[in-house]
């Protein structure tokens, strides 16, 4: 019987299971058996990732040419304007190329739990909250794009991959979830 488990990565936490430094993996958080991640989410990055024990399943939602859509919860420096959120939405240029549009929007801060250690603050730089949604996996991709138009990530949380949402996983939880093959 395959396995899918919905993991809320907490922020320094490798996307692996080993690590020669000793820095937080997975192997601390889920201790099942030959399940493995299905895409990645970088170490300063937090939310959902999604571990499978089905090889067909990790590849139809981490690989891009599926067009699963993930959708993130990104604090940014300022508040962007219309124009920079339509760049967002058209593609913009990075290193690796130019991104599929984005659907993007503003939106008040999610009711998420604090962040240790805590986002950097300064009293003369007001931040932003932003729901982006892509349908690709580039490197550090949601990264680049808002620093592309000006507005750099302070706080990433994936909240949403294809069919999958955090919805109230803790931090450092899991649950496990049924296979879900048919939505973007």
């Amino acid at each position: 019987m395959s396995t899918v488990i919905l993991l809320n990565k907490p922020y320094g936490v490798l996307t692996t299971f080993t690590d020669p430094e000793g820095r937080p993996t997975l192997a601390d958080f889920v201790d099942i058996p030959n399940v493995y991640a299905a895409g990645r989410l970088d170490r300063d990055s937090e939310g959902l990732l999604i571990l499978t024990s089905d090889g067909r399943h990790q590849h139809q939602l981490a690989h891009p040419s599926t067009g699963k859509t993930k959708g993130y919860w990104v604090q940014v420096e300022r508040m962007p304007s219309e124009s920079a959120l339509q760049q967002l939405r058209t593609g913009v240029d990075i290193k690796g190329g130019r991104t599929r549009p984005a659907s993007v929007c503003t939106m008040t801060e999610p009711d998420i739990w604090e962040r240790n250690p805590p986002v950097r603050f300064r009293k003369t730089v007001p931040t932003c909250w932003l729901d982006l949604q892509i349908s690709e996996g580039m490197n550090r991709q949601v990264r680049r794009m808002t620093a592309a138009v000006g507005h750099p990530t302070l706080r990433l949380i994936r909240y949403r991959v294809g069919p999958y949402d955090l919805g109230k996983i803790p931090p450092g939880q899991w649950i496990q979830a049924p296979i879900k093959r048919n939505r973007s």
